[in-house]
């Protein structure tokens, strides 16, 4: 006969009570410790991509000041040959020029400028928008926009190369030699972290023997808009005559 178990007050089980708050406060310190641990997290990441925004936005800039100077230092060069058909054959370069054929930018990535102008030449070529008159990019310039000084005084490591090719308005089907004294200049300018920024400028003669500073246009504009710019304007702070248009001859007579 089996006698039911009878337990003193002292070691009796003690029921808990579902109201009973004990531990709650190490559950709340850790969702505080995780919800923390998260924005600090968040917080890095923010700041890390800032950064990083910050990076590229002035490599960028740097690359984009730098295709700018690289057109203004080319064209100089250009505007003092008298024969751009030595240029569009690709027989005579910028004093802007040096002889690497694979460079380092300042962040250690490679560059191979053969291979630079072998894919502009070939998304001319894809593109095919002017047939037998598309430009056949030639090496005018290339170098480190900080050789721009002699002294090295530049604090801009971007690499610039500048092409030169045929203006595509013209329709003699030979992108080697130039009949309406205007040619394009293609420039490009690296940065650290892959920036890269692309200039072109058209560069045209004028009817005399004078030449005209290029000005900035995409390729493709229309030549006519672009030269509008010559046209006859009144010298400043003279007087207001009255032009007439002669009819048989197109010239302007007062």
């Amino acid at each position: 006969m089996t006698h039911p178990t009878s337990h003193s007050p002292e070691t009796a089980p003690r029921r808990r009570d579902w109201r009973d708050e004990r531990g709650v406060a190490l559950i709340i310190a850790l969702l505080a410790t995780i919800l923390l641990t998260a924005l600090g997290i968040g917080l890095v990441l923010l700041t890390s991509t800032e950064t990083v925004i910050t990076a590229n936005y002035r490599d960028g800039q740097e690359a984009l000041y730098a295709a700018d100077a690289g057109v203004e230092r080319v064209v100089q060069d250009l505007l003092s040959q008298n024969d751009w058909n030595q240029i569009l054959s690709g027989g005579l370069q910028s004093g802007f020029f040096d002889g690497n054929t694979s460079v380092t930018l300042a962040n250690g990535t490679p560059l191979n400028l053969e291979a630079v102008r072998a894919n502009l030449q070939a998304e001319t070529d894809t593109a095919n928008i002017w047939g037998a008159n598309n430009p056949r990019w030639q090496w005018y310039g290339r170098g480190y926009a900080s050789d721009f000084l002699p002294d090295g005084g530049l604090d801009n490591r971007s690499y610039i190369v500048a092409f030169v090719g045929d203006d595509p308005s013209e329709v003699d089907s030979d992108p080697t030699r130039d009949v309406n004294g205007v040619v394009t200049i293609h420039v490009e300018a690296f940065a650290a972290n892959g920036a890269r920024k692309v200039l072109e400028v058209t560069v045209s003669r004028t009817a005399s023997t004078e030449i005209e500073r290029g000005y900035i246009a995409q390729r493709g504009q229309d030549e006519l808009n672009q030269r509008a710019r010559k046209a006859h304007v009144q010298t400043p702070g003279g007087s207001l005559t009255n032009l007439q248009m002669n009819v048989t001859t197109g010239m302007f007579t007062q």
